[in-house]
């Protein structure tokens, strides 16, 4: 029988496309269901301000009367003006082992982006590079931490077999926390100097916290490929969403009393979740709130860790970054967590991977950036 495509407008009724993704991964172990109210509040315009720079259509796949497939298509004007270069964007690419399936659902979001004048379809983002970004190529049998996508063994072939071809591969690294000599001796001569203090980032004011962040985290992401900044309204519902699970693993680095780097390191909120199978009723708040507050997580992701680039030639301040590794181990250590995923980080930063390889982590599962030319 034929593919039916059926799409949906942001906010409506998107009971089948998150549907559709428990029936694709179902007999996955790993996979750790997203919270169907984080989901629904993601692709609602009037929650999510991402849709105030940027246009999004959803779309459905059927086969036999049944889902079997679901993608996102989307346009980021902010990306654009800065960026130029035309490209649209695809995510939430989650489909059965059916070629002719995936083949369509891509097909029906390079319309969409042609259709609006774009010459280059790019991805998954699900929405931006800011959120889920990559298809999982390598690293199906561990579970995905908070904020990272998750996809089937096959998903990235039937990708290539519609055209798409590898523009990026992102690392997630896998760190067993443990002193290492490096960040301790980097953290010793930072701390050292008397200009130079941690400061956790408080979550009670966290409103004011915002524009700190979001400062150091544009400044040092600046120059990275397919980098957009993240607007206020963006940083303030991002931190909205994780006031309830930030904790002392994120803290700023300051001079003499002025923000010039930060960590962001999360709570693996998915270890929490596993069983909820996305639904957050009253009963799993409970169990959501003891496990989170009184048993607590083992594991964490590390989001963002960014200095200034104007400190980045300054021979005195050379081994904060390192130092800022060496404060989140000693944290996480008192904290009692057992391991993190660091990343993602792109493929072709040498640097930032040598540091997070020098202090003993491994690459455990890789994310792949699709690209195709579309359109005339």
């Amino acid at each position: 029988m034929s593919i039916e495509i059926r799409q949906y407008q942001p906010g409506d009724d998107l009971k089948d496309f998150i549907q559709v993704a428990f029936d694709i991964y179902a007999d996955d172990p790993a996979w750790v269901a997203p919270l169907n109210m984080e989901i629904k509040d993601r692709l609602t315009p009037e929650k999510n301000p991402f849709f105030e720079h940027a246009e999004v259509a959803l779309f459905t796949a059927w086969k036999d009367g049944k889902a079997v497939g679901r993608i996102s298509a989307q346009i980021d004007h902010e990306h654009l003006r800065i960026h130029k270069d035309s490209a649209g964007f695809f995510g939430f690419f989650d489909t059965i082992d059916d070629q002719e399936v995936a083949s369509v659902l891509l097909g029906a979001a390079e319309q969409w982006l042609v259709n609006r004048g774009m010459s280059v379809m790019r991805g998954p983002f699900s929405l931006s590079i800011n959120e889920e970004s990559g298809l999982l190529v390598e690293g199906f049998d561990k579970p995905p931490t908070i904020m990272s996508p998750h996809h089937r063994d096959y998903q990235g072939s039937l990708a290539e077999g519609a055209g798409l071809a590898k523009i990026k591969d992102c690392y997630g690294w896998w760190y067993d926390v443990a002193i290492a000599p490096r960040a301790q001796k980097a953290w010793e001569m930072i701390a050292a100097l008397p200009e130079v203090r941690f400061r956790t980032v408080n979550r009670k004011n966290l409103d004011a916290e915002v524009h700190d962040i979001l400062s150091v985290f544009n400044d040092a992401w600046q120059h990275n490929w397919g980098f957009v900044p993240a607007t206020d309204a963006e940083a303030k519902k991002m931190a909205a969403d994780l006031k309830m699970i930030l904790n002392d693993l994120s803290f700023f680095a300051e001079i003499d009393g002025q923000p010039v780097a930060i960590c962001i390191c999360l709570p693996n909120l998915n270890e929490v979740v596993y069983d909820f199978k996305g639904n957050l009723g009253p009963f799993n708040v409970l169990r959501l709130l003891w496990r989170l507050k009184v048993k607590g997580p083992k594991s964490a992701r590390l989001m963002i860790l960014g200095i200034r680039t104007e400190l980045r030639g300054k021979r005195r301040y050379a081994p904060l970054a390192m130092a800022m590794i060496g404060e989140l181990i000693r944290r996480g250590l008192r904290m009692g967590y057992e391991w993190a995923e660091l990343g993602w980080t792109l493929e072709d930063n040498r640097l930032i991977n040598a540091t997070i390889r020098s202090v003993g982590a491994k690459i455990y599962k890789r994310y792949r950036i699709y690209e195709k030319p579309i359109g005339a």
